[in-house]
């Protein structure tokens, strides 16, 4: 097997905000020659499929500056410093949808886009559903909708839901 890795010889934050910091590398190349590398470092999410008792699945509409509309997709959510992911889940179900789930299991964990972010979304199953209170961060505003595995697949098939962690944890869902 050839030596894939890249030597880092100079990196240089050129953009840290709340979220995400930007870097620009300078990398030697298993050939020996130079390149440059641009990319996020992110803190890591969650998604998570709730179930409800009658085997529907809770989805939150929101929307989403960068692609510059609303999009329906599981819950969802930034990791908190030092917080285990499926703490993480919990949270964010409860917060976006106001289900506390009794019954949560990891389906897998995704490097979202590792051309140009060491992003990883941890994937979540919620079952055994308790409707508590939903307690949305201040700057988030979602609508809550509920889908019959049948609606689901329908809006994934015609393109209604196309977010690709959201398809990812429905289809390991087995929805």
């Amino acid at each position: 097997m050839n030596n894939l890795e890249e030597k880092i010889l100079d990196s240089k934050v050129v953009f840290k905000g709340n979220l995400l910091t930007v870097y620009c590398d300078k990398v030697e190349l298993p050939n020996g020659k130079e390149a440059g590398r641009e990319f996020i470092r992110h803190p890591g999410a969650v998604a998570v499929v709730p179930i409800t008792q009658e085997g529907n699945i809770v989805l939150v509409r929101q929307y989403r500056y960068p692609v510059g509309k609303a999009i329906l997709e599981v819950p969802a959510g930034k990791l908190d410093k030092g917080e285990h992911p499926e703490d993480c889940a919990r949270r964010e179900l409860e917060e976006e949808t106001g289900y506390v789930a009794h019954t949560i299991k990891r389906l897998s964990s995704i490097y979202t886009t590792p051309g140009f972010t060491d992003e990883v979304i941890h994937l979540y199953i919620a079952e055994h559903l308790t409707l508590a209170k939903q307690r949305p961060d201040e700057d988030e505003f979602l609508d809550v909708e509920v889908y019959t595995k049948d609606q689901i697949r329908l809006m994934i098939n015609d393109g209604t839901i196309n977010d690709a962690k959201s398809m990812l944890a429905l289809l390991l869902a087995g929805i």
